[in-house]
């Protein structure tokens, strides 16, 4: 698990990761002196760290180098994620505490992770099939062809077989 960043890191992981291309220690630092006072010699000190840590891979340019990200700030937050819920003694309970805390919009970031995760096999049918058991099986009536979602077949619904198709 990676240590989360420090401060200066995370700052120059941010651009690193907005850019998304190869950059070097001058561009960082002139974007870095927008917001704050800092010396050539602290990035070049701070990307190298980076690269001792495996957060950036290098490639010698001249007398300096290029370096560009090796993972998604993504991954990182995700890497976080997991290992504070990994060190937890009640994995449930802290999903349900974090959960609690998400505002509408992250709930909904988390449905459509959830979804994208799930693949469509495990999605919900969009127009489901009706289904209709035993010798009178026929057309759908209106009604049970506007039925939303999947529905039970076999024995979790036994009294399907049972039902009069034309309901």
């Amino acid at each position: 698990m990676p240590r989360p960043l420090g401060d200066l890191e995370d700052a120059v992981m941010t651009r690193v990761w907005k850019w998304n291309r190869p950059v070097t220690v001058r561009e960082v630092l002139e974007d870095l002196q927008q917001e704050r006072s800092i010396a050539y010699t602290t990035v070049m000190t701070v990307l190298d760290n980076l690269h001792q840590k495996g957060w950036v891979r290098r490639e010698a340019e001249g007398r300096a180098y290029r370096y560009e990200a090796v993972s998604t700030r993504a991954a990182y937050a995700a890497a976080l994620m997991n290992e504070a819920w990994s060190r937890s003694d009640n994995p449930a309970a802290a999903l349900v505490a974090f959960f609690g805390m998400m505002s509408a919009e992250q709930r909904a970031a988390l449905s459509d992770a959830m979804r994208i995760v799930q693949g469509p096999a495990t999605q919900e049918p969009t127009a489901p099939e009706p289904v209709v058991q035993g010798p009178a099986a026929q057309e759908p009536t209106a009604q049970e062809s506007t039925v939303q979602g999947p529905v039970p077949q076999g024995p979790e619904n036994p009294g399907d077989a049972d039902r009069d198709p034309e309901r």
